[in-house]
C-alpha cells in the first residue's frame, strides 16, 4: 500500500504510520471499527457507518468519537487514492494507550483511517456452519468491536473446509450471522433475516436490504438455513451475495428469483444514492 493513512488528525505515509505498542486496540481488543465501501473513489453510506461507529463506542463506554474529524480523514485519504471501481475504507477507534491489563489508560483515544482496493467477491458463496455459538446476551453482542478473535478462528475453520464464510448460530440454537456478514433466507416464499436480539450485528447493508427489498426480521432455528429455498449474505463490500451451498447441502437456486430481485433493486438504489 502506498496511499497515505490518517492517524489522529494527521495524513501520513503508511510506512510512517504508527500507534503505540501499548494501545488497547492491540493489547486487549478495546476498540470499535467500521468498514465502508467506496465506489469509483466515493464513499457509500458513510453517514450510517459513522452513526454506527458512534453507537458501538457508546456501548463500549468509550469517549464519543469525533466523527467530523474522521469524515475529513476519510475524504483526505480518498483524495490521495486511485478512483478504484471498488474500494474499502477501514475506520478504527480504540481507547488508546493503556496499562498491561484490562484497565483503560488516560492518554486519549486512537483514531485511524485506511483505504485500499477491494477485490469483488465470487458470484456465489459456499458457507460453513461453525461449532461455536454467538452469545446473544454478551457485553459485545451487536457491537462492531475490534475483538475479532472469534471471527478470525471461525473463518479459518470455514476456509479449511471449503467455505468462503462462516455462519454462527446463537446460544438459543437460532440462526445468527456470518463473521463479516448478515444472512437472509427465503422460507415458504418469505424473505427473512434474524432479529437483532439474535446477537447479530446491525449491518448497514442488512438495513438497506430490508428498506429497499422488503423482508421480515424473524428468529428461526439454524436448521432453517439448510432447508431454505434461497439464501444470501449481505455486507458492505459484497452487497448481496447468493449462497450456493451450506456445508454439503446445495440450495435449490443461487440466485433464486427473490434473491435476484433483491440484487437488482439494491444495485439500482445504491447507484442512485451514495449516502442513503
Amino acid at each position: 500500500m502506498n496511499v497515505p493513512v490518517w492517524v489522529n488528525g494527521e495524513l501520513i505515509g503508511p510506512e510512517q504510520a504508527t500507534v503505540s505498542v501499548f494501545d488497547h486496540g492491540l493489547m486487549v481488543g478495546d476498540g470499535v471499527f467500521e468498514t465502508i465501501k467506496c465506489v469509483n473513489g466515493a464513499s457509500f453510506a458513510l453517514t450510517r457507518h459513522l452513526d454506527r461507529l458512534r453507537l458501538s463506542a457508546q456501548r463500549m463506554d468509550l469517549p464519543e468519537p469525533d466523527v467530523d474529524a474522521i469524515t475529513a480523514g476519510v475524504h483526505a485519504c480518498l483524495a490521495e487514492a486511485p478512483p478504484w471501481q471498488l474500494g474499502r475504507i477501514r475506520v478504527t477507534y480504540t481507547s488508546g494507550p493503556g496499562p498491561l491489563g484490562s484497565d483503560r489508560g488516560n492518554q486519549g483515544c486512537t483514531a485511524v483511517v485506511i483505504v485500499d482496493e477491494q477485490k469483488p467477491f465470487p458470484a456465489t458463496a459456499d458457507v460453513t456452519v461453525v461449532p461455536w455459538p454467538r452469545n446473544e446476551r454478551g457485553a459485545l453482542a451487536g457491537v462492531k468491536s475490534t475483538s475479532y478473535g472469534d471471527n478470525a478462528k471461525a473463518l479459518f475453520y470455514a476456509k479449511a473446509r471449503g467455505g468462503g464464510e462462516a455462519i454462527f448460530e446463537n446460544l438459543a440454537g437460532n440462526l445468527c450471522e456470518g463473521t463479516g456478514s448478515n444472512i437472509f433466507i427465503v422460507r415458504d416464499g418469505r424473505l427473512l433475516t434474524p432479529t437483532l436480539s439474535s446477537g447479530c450485528l446491525a449491518g448497514v447493508t442488512r438495513a438497506l436490504t430490508l428498506e429497499w427489498c422488503g423482508g421480515s426480521e424473524e428468529d428461526v432455528p439454524l436448521s432453517a438455513l439448510y432447508e431454505a429455498e434461497e439464501a444470501f449474505l449481505t455486507s458492505t463490500t459484497r452487497d448481496i451475495q447468493p449462497i450456493r451451498a451450506v456445508d454439503q447441502t446445495t440450495l435449490p437456486a443461487a440466485p433464486g428469483p427473490i434473491t435476484a430481485k433483491a440484487m437488482r433493486v439494491f444495485a439500482e438504489r445504491s447507484a442512485a444514492d451514495l449516502d442513503p
